[in-house]
């Protein structure tokens, strides 16, 4: 029996040096992120689940392979591809004008950068102090609300899909 593999949901934002992707998906297992200078693959396993998933993206602009980087959270894998020309806009993710259903852009995140000077250039600098100060899963603070007393509860923070 083989498994079915589904696209991860993603959300993705432009920055002067990098693009983010995050990918939505709780408690994943066996990542697998692949950067290539044209390309890009990501695959793991939902934790709940076992759903497969694998996503591959056929990028807008060339990336630098080896100073993109993951990091993985309980609740999604956000992916920091740093641009190969630095500074250049990315208006879309993809090479392709093609739309993507699981694929929508971060509006939370997103802004037009290219009007502003040097703000946005430590943004990158701030990832990698990320990626390098965030010990095990469990150093990560709780994100939910410090004063929640009761912490086992995760009904209260979902929300209600029916």
């Amino acid at each position: 029996m083989s498994l079915i593999r589904h696209p991860a949901t993603a959300k993705w934002y432009d920055r002067r040096d990098c693009v983010f992707i995050e990918f939505l998906v709780e408690d994943s297992k066996d990542v697998n992120v692949n950067f290539e200078k044209s390309k890009f693959g990501f695959s793991c396993l939902s934790g709940t689940d076992n759903m497969k998933y694998s996503n591959e993206i056929d990028l807008f602009e060339s990336i630098d392979q080896d100073g993109s980087k993951h990091r993985r959270t309980d609740r999604s894998i956000l992916c920091c591809l740093q641009k190969a020309e630095s500074g250049k806009s990315w208006p879309r993710l993809t090479k392709d004008k093609a739309k993507l259903n699981w694929l929508s852009v971060d509006f939370n995140n997103w802004k037009d950068w290219e009007d502003d000077s040097d703000e946005d250039l430590s943004n990158y600098d701030r990832f990698s102090e990320m990626m390098g100060n965030m010990g095990g899963e469990d150093d990560l603070p709780d994100l939910d609300g410090a004063d929640d007393e009761s912490a086992d509860s995760d009904d209260e923070k979902m929300p209600d899909l029916e």
